[in-house]
């Protein structure tokens, strides 16, 4: 009578092919790349190569990602290959690790929410898992959170979004080619204000408007109009009122749910909040409207883009039929 075998272990001259995992041990960032045939070579090259004490035995493998528990070999056999474990010794229980740079963020609201804005450290994570989802993003991106992500050691965000770092360098270079546009277009700006401020004292423009030129002349001496409501309130932080007092153009400092912010706001109340007259508060609300329609209309762009594109790869029996050059005449 056949003896049945457990599940995992193979038949006499049986030959498996391995599988490469990579281990760590709970609160850990350390890995260890080995490769194993089934899960039992698993756990035992786990106590060997981590230093698990075998009175501790029996070693618990957990998916580094979830912590979903691997006890079940043919489920083993279908991972795919470098799945991170996690080796659990004796009542060890599994905790989320931020350095895996897997999924487990998704179904960690609470520890999302615990983070969200705790220390510099923990915001360029938020922000990184922002673009991980849409790279589109980056166009909605503040000036302070790009630079940010610049800054970030290249390794770290690799980590963090599950990619190589030639392509996290890419990612990076792509966000400082989106701030020095930024910064090209303030620049423009800024020229060109002077430069119509160069006329108008010469009389060249505005000559049917003196009150209109004076007031732009005075601007730094013009009374506030809304001091004396004072009752008006702005909901807007102390971060968005100082990159609007501060910057040039502030508009293109801004992220977009910033800029929807500043141009939702009651003018009345933006401007005792900033102490300007309702006038240039209209103007600074106005070119915030215009930058956040800009950026939306990309972003619809970038998207319309995609579906085009993943229509057209999906559509069965489609061939491209390459563009004949054409014939020079003589």
């Amino acid at each position: 009578m056949e003896v049945p075998r457990a599940s995992g272990v193979p038949e006499p001259g049986e030959i498996r092919a391995l599988k490469q995992c990579l281990l760590r041990r709970n609160h850990s960032r350390e890995q260890h790349g080995v490769a194993a045939s089934c899960l039992e070579e698993l756990r035992s090259k786990a106590c060997d190569i981590l230093a698990i004490d075998k009175s501790l035995a029996p070693v618990t493998l957990v998916l580094a990602e979830d912590g979903t528990i691997v006890d079940d070999d043919d489920y083993f056999l279908c991972l795919p290959a470098n799945t991170k474990f996690v080796a659990l010794a004796g009542n060890e229980k599994w905790t989320y690790n931020n350095s895996d740079g897997g999924t487990a963020w998704i179904a960690q609201e609470s520890f999302d929410r615990d983070e969200t804005d705790s220390g510099a450290g923990v915001k360029w994570k938020n922000v990184a898992r922002q673009l991980k989802e849409d790279l589109s993003s980056i166009i909605l991106l503040s000036e302070e959170d790009l630079q940010m992500l610049i800054d970030v050691p290249c390794s770290e965000l690799a980590q963090e979004l599950g990619q190589s770092c030639v392509a996290v360098q890419g990612l990076q270079n792509t966000l400082q080619q989106v701030l020095d546009q930024r910064e090209e277009a303030r620049q423009s700006k800024q020229l060109l204000e002077l430069y119509l401020r160069a006329l108008e004292k010469e009389g060249s423009i505005l000559s049917e408007q003196p009150e209109s030129k004076a007031g732009l002349r005075d601007e730094t001496d013009v009374v506030d109009m809304g001091s004396r409501d004072n009752s008006s309130e702005t909901a807007l932080t102390s971060q968005i009122l100082t990159t609007l007092k501060e910057k040039p153009a502030p508009e293109l400092s801004l992220s977009s749910k910033d800029l929807e912010l500043v141009a939702n706001e009651d003018p009345k109340a933006l401007a005792v909040a900033l102490n300007w007259d309702v006038k240039k508060t209209e103007a600074v609300q106005q070119a915030c409207k215009q930058e956040l329609s800009l950026r939306l209309q990309q972003v619809q762009s970038l998207h319309s883009l995609r579906s085009i594109s993943a229509r057209r790869s999906s559509l069965p029996g489609e061939v491209q039929t390459p563009k004949r050059a054409k014939r020079d005449p003589t």
